[in-house]
């Protein structure tokens, strides 16, 4: 591996400590499926935060690979246990609508000062962490960008018009829902 290569992939060594911290933290007290979608989301997460950074944009491809990804851990999840997995259904139905429906609104209110990736990103989401960890992740996440968004503009390190990536933001609200829900 060169120089480059290396240090275009070191900003991923961290996905394997965060998942396996969060098999630990969660093994045993949580049901099997639920602990995988957690830790499925954040693996997403954490790329979406490294790309928004990277490309200020999270690609359609990522949300359509997040999508199908659920879908797949999904389908058996329906034949194995079917009972649960409406259950687990009806409240990622809710997740979706809450996070996308939610950041739709404000991307239509803004006049799109909320990226669009953003507003999929967060409806996808709610597939995997479901109604109530979804409001959760976004109150985190909103909350700590508007506080970093302050921050930086006292320090006149960016324009009341500068856009910041939305998702690393998202992710640590997502990382403070799945690890102490």
């Amino acid at each position: 591996m060169t120089k480059n290569q290396l240090k275009s992939n070191l900003p991923y060594i961290g996905i394997p400590i965060i998942t396996i911290s969060l098999f630990l933290i969660h093994i045993g007290h949580t049901d099997i499926f639920i602990l995988f979608c957690f830790e499925l989301i954040v693996v997403f997460g954490y790329i979406s935060a490294i790309v928004d950074i990277k490309l200020k944009r999270i690609p359609n491809n990522l949300i359509l690979i997040m999508i199908v990804s659920w879908i797949i851990i999904m389908v058996p999840k329906l034949f194995i246990d079917t009972e649960a997995a409406i259950v687990l259904l009806k409240d990622a139905s809710l997740g979706f609508l809450i996070g996308g429906g939610l950041f739709m609104l404000v991307y239509l209110v803004s006049h799109k000062g909320l990226g669009g990736g953003d507003v999929k990103f967060m409806a996808v989401t709610g597939l995997y962490i479901g109604f109530e960890r979804t409001l959760s992740t976004m109150l985190y996440g909103t909350i700590i960008a508007a506080l970093i968004g302050l921050i930086l503009l006292i320090l006149k390190k960016i324009g009341r018009k500068d856009a910041m990536p939305l998702a690393p933001f998202l992710y640590i609200g997502i990382l403070l829902t799945v690890f102490f829900s």
